[in-house]
């Protein structure tokens, strides 16, 4: 009897633990290709994991709460039908002929028991996922070469339905100009100053654990502020056109797309355009030396009904449209507030904007979401009198007034880039077309 191992599969960029919330099959179960076997949760976001084949449950190796680090077999799987592909087989085969023995291979291809490791899920239509099948030989060679998981996963793959081979990795260590790093993240000193005491109420004041997301929340923003020397520049910006213009097109947007136009999108498509201007706010920092990001991916800080923040990624937001944006803003905000992102829509970002507006503030000095370099508060539209010039001279008139406030990282950026990125965006958003169509 064939039987293959469950592992625990990655689930975003950066993620490389998940907790078992609940498993729904037990053991001598029968399951189906595709059904969902148990429940994990990251620190981003709760999955489900599904079964890469028919069969029988014949071991559970985790229990549930346990932490289970990425790729760690949880569960093994007696296969009740052929589901392990031709193509496996001989590319296994392959690799074993040559004196080749992966980790994951436990028995000979040629013995009557056969334990094979496979992805959790199955690749259709030539495209490649993140916990697509990598053979014991990439792993192997990943491994000497110190590559990170999601370095190897980006590397195209010549093989069949994408897989990447041998000569692929190969090839990509000769092209290679400037590897992801795979080093630990710095150790901040702990500090010996010792914190006041805290004072505690009997009977009137009570105790609230943290649960695991606002945990993470709290060593992010922690590390951040150790990480980045923050500085936070502001400005004024006169939105009267835009408002004006949302105003009077939302329903007929909605009407004929079937989308609901918030001021989101139009601030997604002028910080897209911002950073097309000025490339180097679109970096990270990785010692002594700067990445520069092709992809503009921009993250929305969106608060969740439990209190906590999530930050889901617009990608690719500069070849986007406004109603591409509105389409991809909204469903990543319905996915947020219904706990249904998936781990694709949480990571990558390289620029976060953060709608403090939203809750009634003016303006805000947002803590740097790394390992980007700048984070961009938004704040109340208000109106108020304003005085502007126009052809007849200087006159005061009704205008909304909205505050921009940019944090960055002053290790790379400094204030000329700082204060330029910002201004860029404020003047897409005054020039905005008030006869835009839409």
């Amino acid at each position: 009897m064939t039987t293959i191992e469950l592992k625990m599969p990655k689930m975003g960029e950066s993620i490389s633990e998940a907790t078992i919330l609940n498993w729904l099959k037990n053991v001598g179960d029968t399951v189906l290709e595709d059904e969902t076997i148990l429940e994990v949760a990251t620190d981003k976001v709760d999955s489900e994991v599904p079964s890469p084949c028919d069969g029988v449950i014949a071991e559970i190796r985790c229990q549930t709460n346990e932490v289970i680090e990425v790729g760690k077999v949880i569960a093994i799987i007696e296969v009740t039908t052929t589901t392990v592909k031709k193509e496996d087989s001989l590319l296994l085969e392959e690799e074993m002929s040559k004196g080749q023995r992966g980790s994951n291979i436990t028995e000979s291809t040629n013995k009557s028991s056969e334990k094979v490791s496979l992805p959790l899920g199955e690749m259709s239509k030539g495209q490649r996922g993140s916990d697509a099948f990598l053979s014991p030989l990439v792993i192997s060679i990943a491994q000497k070469e110190n590559l990170t998981i999601e370095e190897i996963q980006s590397i195209p793959g010549t093989g069949t339905d994408g897989r990447i081979r041998k000569s692929d990795v190969i090839q990509y260590l000769k092209d290679r100009k400037y590897p992801l790093s795979s080093r630990p993240q710095p150790q901040v000193p702990k500090s010996t100053y010792n914190a006041p005491p805290i004072s505690f109420v009997e009977g009137k004041d009570r105790i609230v654990e943290m649960d695991r997301m606002r945990g993470m929340i709290a060593d992010h923003m922690v590390y951040s502020k150790h990480t980045s020397p923050h500085v936070t520049s502001y400005i004024e910006v006169d939105v009267t056109n835009v408002v004006n213009w949302r105003n009077k097109v939302k329903k007929e947007f909605q009407d004929m797309h079937g989308e609901k136009l918030t001021f989101t999108p139009i601030f997604v498509e002028a910080v897209a355009k911002a950073i097309k201007e000025y490339p180097m706010i679109n970096v990270s920092v990785d010692d002594k030396k700067i990445v520069v990001h092709k992809d503009i991916n921009v993250g929305m800080a969106t608060a969740l009904p439990s209190g906590n923040l999530i930050v889901p990624v617009v990608r690719n937001a500069d070849e986007k449209n406004l109603l591409g944006l509105a389409k991809n803003v909204n469903h990543l905000a319905n996915s947020a507030r219904n706990n249904a992102l998936k781990p694709d829509e949480i990571g990558g970002s390289t620029f976060t904007i953060s709608n403090v507006g939203t809750f009634g503030s003016l303006m805000g000095t947002p803590i740097i979401n790394q390992p980007e370099v700048a984070i961009l508060a938004l704040g109340i539209i208000k109106k108020r009198p304003e005085v502007i010039t126009t052809e007849k001279g200087d006159e005061i008139a009704i205008r909304s007034m909205m505050y921009l406030s940019l944090s960055f990282d002053h290790r790379v950026v400094d204030g000329f880039l700082g204060g330029s990125f910002l201004r860029k965006v404020g003047d897409e958003l005054e020039a905005f077309d008030s006869n835009r169509k839409i």
